[in-house]
């Protein structure tokens, strides 16, 4: 039975809290304890390669930390083995103990359905390939001794069929990422070299794991629908549902509902509201606090997509746009890109929300995008296009800075 009901403005400060998104960032340089603290109270970092900013993982840390090392990152995912990537929400970093609750995936359930049809289509190669890394070690999938294996065909997002084989072998748990070579290109090795021998000998019962998974989404979280928790590692609502049943049972879900949404919410038990929302940051598309678009409109009433894949002529906002969280609003759309040859930061759009004041979101978002700028290299500052509500405003803002 539902305890009270919250406000939308008490359910957006539990949910900003909870992502570590209510405060400005702390000074000084974050060290590596402050990247590790970001992920491990995420649950997980999802990974994304779009590069026309910096890929998605590292932009996580930075909206929580402000200028970081992204050697940090890279460390503790590929390095200090306490981290460890896998099909998550999509492909993420999540804490070692996380897989073997991810282990009703290895059979090809969910994001990774394509990998039982590869498997049963390419036999020879999928021994041969676990063969080659069992004798010569770590490999990436280019290094496969076999010239025909190693060229990219029309299927599988362009994947060779030794990437193929790699991949499969990753998705089933046979495998797992060593590391990354200069942070992109993956490189495999068996899960036993990878992993600890405790992370690989427990094996969950698959109700166990859902209630692991519903938890660290909860956590994530602070307050959310039956839909949010699901969406979190991409469960099937009728696991998600009995999880979220049994950690109400515990007590550590409270029973709620916010005002103005249609559907139940449960609440974790230790979430507790923001004081006063003070973070200034921009807010990466793959952010767990903005990546289910359903959820942002309900916390803060904003039709937020990422536009990707839309066509060029049919986008809005532009193609890789980033929220600009203000206090406890987002207040307006960014289209970003590092312009590397001229090292500048790249405005491609601005975007103010309706009501904002113009002025006031400007003055915030230019220092914004110029530590950015700094920290990703971009020595010839910022440059803002003339698109968007906000470009002119934005523009001023920038040159007065």
């Amino acid at each position: 039975m539902a305890r009270g009901a919250l406000a939308p403005d008490e359910a957006r400060a539990i949910a900003l809290a909870a992502a570590g998104l209510d405060r400005a960032r702390p000074r000084g340089a974050p060290d590596e304890a402050a990247v590790r603290g970001v992920i491990d109270a995420l649950g997980l970092v999802q990974i994304d390669y779009v590069n026309v900013l910096v890929p998605a993982q590292y932009q996580v840390p930075f909206a929580r930390l402000g200028p970081y090392d992204r050697a940090h990152l890279d460390r503790l995912a590929w390095d200090r083995r306490g981290f460890v990537e896998y099909w998550a929400h999509e492909a993420s970093i999540v804490p070692v103990q996380t897989w073997p609750h991810l282990r009703h995936r290895f059979g090809g359930e969910g994001r990774v359905h394509w990998v039982e049809k590869f498997r049963k289509g390419h036999p020879a190669l999928m021994d041969r390939v676990l063969d080659e890394v069992r004798a010569r070690g770590a490999l990436a999938a280019a290094e496969l001794t076999d010239p025909a294996a190693t060229k990219r065909t029309g299927g599988f997002w362009g994947w060779s069929p030794a990437k193929c084989a790699f991949e499969s072998h990753i998705a089933r748990g046979a495998m797992a990422v060593a590391r990354r070579v200069n942070g992109m290109e993956r490189v495999y090795d068996l899960a036993e070299r990878v992993l600890p021998a405790d992370v690989l000998a427990h094996q969950p019962a698959r109700a166990e794991s859902m209630v692991a998974l519903v938890r660290t989404a909860a956590r994530a979280l602070g307050v959310a629908t039956a839909t949010d928790l699901a969406d979190y590692f991409r469960l099937a609502m009728g696991d998600a549902r009995g999880a979220i049943a049994a950690l109400e049972a515990s007590g550590e879900l409270v029973a709620t509902r916010v005002d103005g949404w249609k559907e139940p919410a449960w609440r974790w038990h230790a979430a507790r509201p923001a004081r006063r929302a003070t973070a200034r940051t921009l807010v990466s598309p793959f952010d767990p606090l903005i990546w289910f678009r359903p959820r942002v409109q309900r916390l803060f009433g904003v039709d937020y997509r990422l536009e990707i894949w839309v066509p060029k002529a049919k986008r809005r906002h532009g193609y890789y746009v980033l929220p600009l969280l203000l206090g406890d609003a987002i207040a307006a759309r960014v289209d970003l890109a590092c312009d590397r040859a001229a090292k500048r930061l790249s405005v491609h759009a601005a975007h103010a929300e309706p009501g904002v004041d113009a002025d006031e979101v400007s003055a915030a978002l230019a220092p914004e995008l110029a530590t950015w700028a700094r920290w990703l290299g971009m020595t010839e500052g910022v440059a803002v296009a003339r698109r968007g509500s906000l470009a002119k405003a934005l523009a001023a803002a920038v040159r007065a800075a």
